[in-house]
């Protein structure tokens, strides 16, 4: 591997120093007005004194930003092979990226990066073999920090509608293109939330948004979806409700259209599990029927023929099942593809069904006809994650990526017909995987749950309990973390570091029953799994107290506040990244209040307060304990998890630690949840996050 290490040999971190760092106990930290507020709860009244971080547009909170923000940046600059660290994730990530050709209309499209471009590039290739640029989003904005946030043609490849999304924000812009000239034809679609755009024939398209809230456009409570159809030639203004508002309040709403350009499909949800179903016959002039009403169950559609509907459902089946219906009888479900012991899902393309399943979270696939008759099962390179096998009907020619923790993700092409694939685009990444181990072990919860958890690490380590271990997880929403691979976590690896990740429970990988065990008043499993993991990587000796890590974002960032408000004596270092840590009010900002499915509110009723109260971060901080070396990570811009989280509990944090472990929140500015992040913005936060946690560890100098 072409880059500075920071180790000799595979043993683990060689570093010329690793005795406990000298610090003084009390740091400088910015000061942090306290207001007196109080909220009270079914009798109980809790103070926030720092309610006024959660007003982003004043003065005084952009004043205690800056003040952080140097404040962090500071310390951080003091890491002598900070730089280096990410002169190392430059090198390594500098490597071309091509994604999934993929048809529409006479052209082929696939996305690329040459290597550290800030974002990737839309590119064509006719039928003569000419390839040029379709959309470069790197011309979007100076810095790179507007991104291209979907694509999508009309049936015939000559209109497209794309969204842009600008410093990360969720709401969008919809800007509409000639494909074949590439000549701008509309006004701009702006205000735009969760949506993509389906197109209707030639016609226009629908599309999703809330009203601009009355408050910050960053935080304020979006609740009511509204669907719109934009009419091609007319003004936004003009543009048609199609359902939502008042009459029909969904938190959550979009309409698309089949293929075959027969159905529109209403999806309508309050949550973010769950979901009602409504469907209407154009070919029968039909309002929407209601196919499934309520939130019991999630149900999507598939694809159409014909009279016949193709649904993915949980309907009596917490696995999931592929069920057809006739239009005509909506409630009539038969099985074409039943409910098994693994989590299904499922794509079409070619002509086919590709089911496929999750056996203790790595991928298996099948090959079915649309009578549910099995073609084949599909031959895949290895043990890990393969997504794609997706196209239009006629297109035999399908592609899969194929991936786990020490596999970069390779491209194969797939022929549908013959079932033979072959090698179609393999990256050329300074990584070996011949050197490292990737394991899989299950390890016994608090309760006695058996809990899978993926191992990952270089050849040759000892298990002297002192190697740096990164230990990774998210518990929530129905996700499943499959293996995937991180040049990230090939440098924390090519250098002697464990990266850990059980699939713990709230997670999606054993159906719908694992993620009800780890929601409302069952989400403590999901802090006790990720314990009981980092206990387990102790005690077989992977690592210590001393050298591990806890690391998550979003709700990943919620498992990592509570685990260490819980048991700060668990881990050296914490990452709660752009965290849900304040329980007790997530659900007053944007979209928050749709989160309720996974977490209960507080206001639900007594008991589900008092146990929200028992492990939000932001109530759970203590004065007189040790937690760990915290990086609090947030963006400017997150306007799916609001930076009051992170900014409360870091203030609350800086206020009560009582050891010299410092407490950094480190917010990033023109960025977002996550999403269309630059490649120097992604770059940057990883140079810091592994930075900080071998400085914190007690490594002080890298060995030459």
């Amino acid at each position: 591997m072409n880059v500075k290490t920071l180790a000799l040999g595979a043993a683990g971190l060689m570093i010329a120093s690793c005795a406990p760092q000298k610090m003084t106990k009390n740091l400088n930290y910015p000061e942090t007005k306290k207001v007196e507020h109080t909220d009270e709860y079914f009798g109980t009244k809790v103070q926030d004194p720092y309610r006024w971080l959660e007003d982003d547009r004043a003065e005084d909170t952009k004043d205690w930003v800056q003040r952080e923000v140097a404040f962090t940046n500071d310390y951080l600059a003091k890491i002598p092979f900070r730089e280096e660290i990410r002169a190392q994730l430059k090198d390594i990530w500098n490597y071309e990226k091509i994604g999934a050709p993929f048809k529409e209309g006479d052209f082929t499209y696939f996305y690329k990066n040459d290597g550290l471009q800030a974002q990737s590039i839309l590119y064509r290739t006719d039928k003569n073999g000419k390839t040029e640029v379709f959309l470069d989003p790197n011309k979007f904005s100076e810095k790179g920090t507007t991104s291209l946030a979907g694509v999508s043609f009309n049936k015939k490849g000559n209109l497209v509608a794309y969204s842009i999304s600008e410093g990360g924000s969720d709401w969008n812009k919809i800007i509409i293109i000639n494909a074949l000239t590439k000549e701008k034809i509309d006004e701009t679609i702006i205000d735009v939330k969760f949506s993509g755009a389906s197109w209707r024939g030639d016609e226009g398209f629908f599309y999703s948004s809330y009203d601009k809230p009355k408050g910050s456009e960053l935080s304020a409570k979006t609740d009511t979806h509204k669907v719109y159809f934009h009419q091609l030639g007319t003004k936004q203004s003009a543009d048609q409700l199609i359902i939502g508002g008042e009459n029909f309040k969904r938190r959550y709403m979009s309409v698309g259209v089949s293929d075959d350009e027969r159905f529109e499909f209403l999806r309508a949800s309050e949550a973010t599990n769950g979901n009602e179903l409504y469907i209407k016959d154009l070919k029968n002039k039909t309002d929407f029927i209601p196919v499934q009403k309520g939130y019991d169950f999630n149900t999507n559609v598939v694809d159409s023929k014909g009279d016949f509907i193709y649904a993915l459902t949980d309907k009596n089946a917490p696995n999931m099942r592929l069920v057809k219906f006739n239009i005509n009888q909506p409630t009539v479900w038969t099985d074409v593809i039943p409910e098994t012991q693994n989590v299904l899902s499922v794509s079409t393309g070619g002509g086919f069904i590709f089911a496929k399943y999750m056996l203790d979270a790595v991928t298996s696939v099948k090959q079915f006809d649309y009578n549910g008759k099995l073609i084949r099962t599909i031959d895949l390179p290895g043990i890990g994650t393969a997504g794609g096998f997706s196209g239009k009907e006629k297109e035999k020619d399908l592609y899969f990526s194929f991936t786990n923790y020490i596999t970069p993700p390779t491209i194969y092409k797939f022929n549908a017909d013959s079932g033979k694939s072959e090698v179609y685009q393999k990256p050329k990444v300074k990584f070996n995987p011949e050197d490292y181990i990737s394991e899989q072990i299950f390890y016994t919860s608090k309760d006695g749950t058996k809990i899978p958890m993926m191992i990952n690490y270089k050849k040759g380590l000892k298990r002297d309990g002192k190697n740096p271990t990164i230990l990774y997880s998210y518990g929530g929403f129905n996700i499943s973390l499959q293996p995937s691979f991180s040049v990230v976590n090939a440098i924390w690896m090519e250098n002697g570091g464990i990266y850990a990740v059980p699939n713990i429970r709230g997670g999606g990988e054993y159906g719908k029953k694992w993620h009800d065990a780890g929601t409302k008043m069952q989400k403590k499993n999901v802090f006790e799994d990720f314990i009981a993991a980092g206990e387990y990587l102790q005690k077989n000796g992977y690592t210590s107290k001393d050298h591990m890590a806890l690391s998550g974002r979003s709700n990943g960032g919620l498992l990592v506040g509570a685990t260490m408000t819980m048991r700060p004596d668990l881990a050296k270092v914490a990452f709660p990244g752009v965290g849900v840590l304040d329980m007790l009010r997530y659900n007053k900002f944007t979209a928050g209040a749709g989160w309720s499915y996974d977490y209960g509110t507080a206001e639900d009723s007594k008991e589900m307060f008092d146990y929200l109260k028992s492990y939000s971060p932001v109530h759970q901080v203590k004065k007189g304990v040790c937690y760990p070396s915290t990086m609090i990570i947030t963006s400017d811009h997150d306007d799916r998890v609001v930076p009051a989280h992170s900014f409360k509990f870091g203030a609350e944090l800086q206020e009560k630690q009582s050891c010299s472990n410092p407490v950094l929140v480190r917010i990033e500015t023109n960025a977002g949840h996550g999403a269309g992040r630059s490649t120097e913005q992604v770059i940057g936060e990883n140079a810091d996050i592994l930075s900080f946690a071998l400085y914190e560890m007690g490594f002080k100098t890298l060995k030459k």
